[in-house]
């Protein structure tokens, strides 16, 4: 046996911030700031704001737009949100970027207190949320849904690809009050468009239908199960996948009639902490509304601090990759 040629090739560091898209995968440079710039167009009142991350959340492609209504705060995510909220009073519609851990954790109190408590416009759009970076904990932000979930009032948003963050855009936007997105930047997937897919803030959407598995996902995980889905069904296991793109609100109506009546293994598969995310959200939908599913399974990332790593590494490490979700999904069918 060639074992040179049957080993896999060594990981370099840049795979830690590696694109989440799979080799030969078509993708969209930039959907966010793209999208921005068009909108911000027709809605003169939008602003962007930074922490010091415009190149990093592609808010930069608004700052060379419109400079006059760009505005780089310095790594102080505090003052990002007091100052978006001030901006949301005066009349303005501000898009303020960062990293979802900075955005979340060290500027809580004032998303809280300034913006959410007044129902202020103020549209934070926050980079690297859950295991979407290899750089350890201090940039995985795999509990960031759980603590925006908490927050009252607050819409929260997991698109899944470049056609979801388009469309999100310009309907967060529209949107009174305050609204927390999950942002993809760089090169991001593009896979909806083939499932005749529109965002819809507050609807989840069923992209297929299978008889013996419902996965509900989120962000990229959407993407995953409809990998898992094409697999799984060249071996006769039909999967449906129902892509939840909204957290908050949640569309309980959709994940209740997805659920009831069908005799199926429910999954619920989110870039996320296992607590407090979309799974323990679904969960919750189910008991209330007292549907039960043939069986219940949570495919998350685990509560514990993640390692540092290459992504591909980790997201096989942790049950997130396609590979290791067809397996975990093939082990609870039995």
């Amino acid at each position: 046996m060639n074992t040179v040629a049957d080993k896999k090739p060594r990981l370099t560091t840049s795979a830690m911030i590696a694109s989440i898209a799979s080799e030969g995968q078509r993708v969209k440079a930039a959907p966010f700031g793209k999208a921005l710039v068009a909108l911000a167009e027709q809605r003169p009142e939008i602003v962007g704001l930074t922490a010091d991350l415009a190149k990093y959340t592609d808010l930069h492609l608004f700052g060379q737009a419109y400079p006059e209504r760009f505005f780089q705060m310095g790594m102080a995510e505090q003052l990002l949100m007091a100052a978006a909220g001030g901006m949301a009073k005066e009349g303005l519609l501000p898009f303020a970027t960062t990293y979802a851990v900075f955005g979340t954790r060290r500027a809580y109190d004032f998303i809280h207190q300034v913006i959410a408590e007044e129902n202020l416009n103020v549209k934070l759009c926050c980079a690297l949320p859950g295991l979407t970076t290899g750089y350890g904990p201090s940039h995985q932000a795999t509990e960031d849904l759980a603590l925006m979930r908490g927050i009252p009032g607050l819409t929260i948003v997991d698109p899944c690809d470049a056609l979801d963050i388009e469309q999100a855009v310009p309907q967060i936007a529209a949107h009174t009050g305050p609204v927390y997105m999950r942002l993809l930047r760089g090169n991001v997937p593009l896979v909806l468009d083939e499932y005749d897919y529109r965002f819809e803030l507050g609807k989840a959407k069923l992209l297929r239908d299978g008889n013996e598995v419902l996965v509900i996902a989120s962000g990229f995980m959407t993407m995953r199960a409809l990998e898992v889905a094409a697999a799984l069904h060249a071996d006769g296991i039909g999967v449906a996948v129902l892509h939840c793109p909204t957290i908050k609100p949640l569309d309980e109506a959709a994940i209740v009639e997805a659920v009831r009546y069908k005799h199926r293994l429910v999954v619920v598969a989110e870039n996320h902490s296992v607590i407090g995310g979309l799974g323990e959200a679904v969960a919750g939908t189910l008991l209330r509304h007292r549907v039960q599913p043939a069986g219940f399974q949570l495919a998350g990332l685990p509560d514990r601090f993640l390692d540092a790593g290459a992504l591909p590494t980790l997201h096989d490490r942790y049950g997130i990759s396609t590979p290791t979700l067809s397996a975990r999904i093939r082990a609870w069918l039995g």
